[in-house]
């Protein structure tokens, strides 16, 4: 009956906390992609989906299963994302839920097991993968991932085929839902090792959990089709992240490790200290941001250097007589591998939503530690109760609040503007929110802002161009244009930024390049290309003016639509006889006819 009690409470807890988000809207960082403009999801459960979600790598992954999961939201729901918000509180809900029966059912730890899946349902350092609707695939393979562990115990206990391949199977629906998982088959060798206690010879037999030991080079040969299976998902990744992993020329390989160093510093250092939390960290060794790297960040770094060592050395002491310790920071050292990078896959420094499956090890560490000391103190009961209630009340205050930041796109990246430096994502993300909402003299410093922490960011200086190039700085607009097209792996960004130097090549009579940038962007995609057409042709009708009507003309010239770009200019000249572009545009467009 306690044991319904506590779960009953933690699902209530977990919903109370994070119920504000049903009033959330979509945000403009991935959940256009992943749902708002996304036509397959849009679209529901079908066949076509189905296909669709099988074969693609579009977000430079491969997670059907993701995919599926926002088209079930969007066949039951449409586009309420207050609906889609619940369906991520429901999972990680079940995730709680599933943290606190595995480690209860395994160590007969009750309330050790309650605390820790208290500190998993209410830590300020998971809210991005709860609120965020994009990050779905968090939320999701972690369910996976947990019932895997489970199915993995229950095969400990009478191993044979039948309960191996349940184990085998939610093993691969996980990693269909977020490759991050690929690292599981190492964190069963350390529930082996406790609170299994499966390897002869190293521990006795559990006596909460009895299981048949078994020598380790056998539990090794277990893990190989797991670990097969994590292979092949490793290398769909790096195919799926061709386009987006960075080259060695990007971050060099020191400036990775020091990252990596200094971010597992950074991951404790929040756990236990959540203050400062951002949906996005810039990395601070990215050497295309300008300006010295943080001091923070070479403090951060020093502590890793110290301390990673000196810990792993300790808890390793430590394995006889608290075997907790090993698996707790081993399983947080490795599960952070795949995402700590040393393979760098955008320009991120670290990301809270990273930590949500590895700080299970810190806090089974800090569980079970505090119970540990609490009884060598031997510490009332009530004294007890009421430490941990007065650390469920902080962790909720301080949750309540991070997910508070979540209720607009402007206040999330307000927020991480005030609480990071030189984040250049963060202004470009405020820009274009002014932009949008049509407030676009108040975008500009937050564009320049960005270009100047990063000279090479394509979105400041696609917006930047796009200014100049109202005022009349048709120059200054071309060298900001072509930093997008050197830069920039968008190709709604490349299109942008090619039609517009069409238009301005064409303005200064430079028709070679102005050639060369239309087929520049037809290349990258001729779709978008047409559509950036039509737009600027309905734009022009809506709103006639000279300047419309020359650029239509332009474009429709290095189309080949010759017809329709004379009458184009021909327009041009009638609302402004002196628009001598549109003359000299006229005079040298080609006789020939379509």
């Amino acid at each position: 009956m306690r044991r319904r009690v506590l779960g009953f409470f933690l699902l209530a807890l977990t919903t109370v906390v994070y119920f504000p988000v049903c009033n959330y809207p979509f945000v403009n960082y991935d959940d256009q992609y992943y749902v708002v403009q996304n036509p397959h999801v849009r679209a529901g459960l079908s066949f076509d989906t189905l296909v669709w979600s099988l074969t693609t790598t579009e977000q430079a992954n491969w997670h059907p299963l993701t995919w599926l999961s926002h088209a079930l939201d969007c066949q039951l729901f449409g586009l309420n994302a207050g609906w889609h918000h619940l369906t991520s509180l429901y999972i990680h809900g079940l995730n709680v839920l599933l943290v606190f029966l595995l480690l209860e059912t395994v160590t007969r730890e009750r309330i050790r097991s309650f605390l820790v899946a208290v500190f998993f349902a209410i830590h300020p350092f998971n809210v991005d993968s709860v609120a965020w609707i994009s990050e779905r695939k968090n939320v999701l393979s972690t369910l996976f991932f947990l019932l895997t562990l489970g199915a993995y115990g229950w095969y400990a206990r009478k191993p044979d085929l039948r309960r191996y391949a349940l184990v085998f199977l939610l093993f691969a629906l996980g990693l269909a839902a977020k490759p991050m998982l690929v690292t599981l088959p190492f964190v069963l060798l350390l529930l082996d090792y406790w609170p299994l206690q499966r390897i002869s010879g190293w521990n006795e037999k559990g006596r909460c959990f009895p299981i048949p030991q078994q020598a380790w080079p056998r539990l090794l040969i277990e893990k190989l089709p797991l670990l097969a299976l994590a292979l092949a998902s490793s290398l769909a990744t790096v195919v799926a992240q061709k386009g987006v992993i960075l080259a060695l020329r990007e971050m060099p390989p020191a400036n990775r490790v020091a990252n990596a160093v200094a971010s597992y510093a950074f991951y404790l250092w929040k756990t236990f200290w959540p203050s400062g939390l951002a949906v996005y960290y810039p990395n601070p060794f990215d050497p295309g941001i300008v300006g010295p790297v943080d001091p923070v960040a070479w403090l951060a770094f020093a502590g890793g250097v110290l301390l990673l060592p000196v810990v792993t050395w300790v808890v390793w002491q430590q394995r006889r007589d608290r075997p907790y310790l090993v698996t707790g920071w081993l399983w947080y050292l490795g599960t952070l591998v795949p995402v700590i990078g040393i393979v760098q896959v955008g320009m991120q420094g670290m990301a809270d939503r990273y930590a949500y499956i590895p700080l299970m090890g810190v806090f089974v560490i800090t569980a079970w530690g505090t119970a540990e000391i609490a009884d060598r103190f031997r510490l009332e009961p009530t004294f007890r109760a009421a430490s941990a209630i007065a650390l469920i009340a902080l962790l909720v205050f301080l949750t309540f609040r991070q997910v508070g930041y979540w209720r607009s796109s402007y206040d999330l990246w307000t927020h991480a503007l005030a609480v990071t430096s030189r984040n250049s994502l963060a202004n470009d993300q405020i820009g274009e929110l002014l932009v949008n909402t049509e407030h676009r003299p108040e975008a500009l410093p937050y564009f320049e802002a960005a270009a100047r922490i990063d000279p090479y960011d394509p979105t400041s200086h696609q917006w930047i161009a796009w200014h100049l190039q109202g005022q009349g700085q048709l120059q200054d607009a071309i060298r900001n244009y072509e930093v997008v097209v050197r830069e920039s792996q968008d190709p709604s960004q490349l299109v942008f930024a090619d039609i517009n130097l069409c238009v301005l090549f064409g303005e200064l009579g430079d028709y070679a390049r102005a050639h060369e940038a239309f087929a520049h962007a037809w290349r990258t995609d001729p779709q978008r290309t047409e559509a950036e057409i039509r737009r600027l042709a309905e734009d022009v009708s809506a709103h006639p003016a000279d300047e419309g009507y020359l650029r239509l003309g332009l474009l429709l010239n290095q189309g080949g639509q010759l017809a329709d770009a004379r009458t184009a200019y021909q327009k041009a000249l009638a609302l402004n006889p002196n628009n001598w572009e549109a003359q000299s545009a006229l005079d040298h467009l080609p006789s020939t006819r379509e």
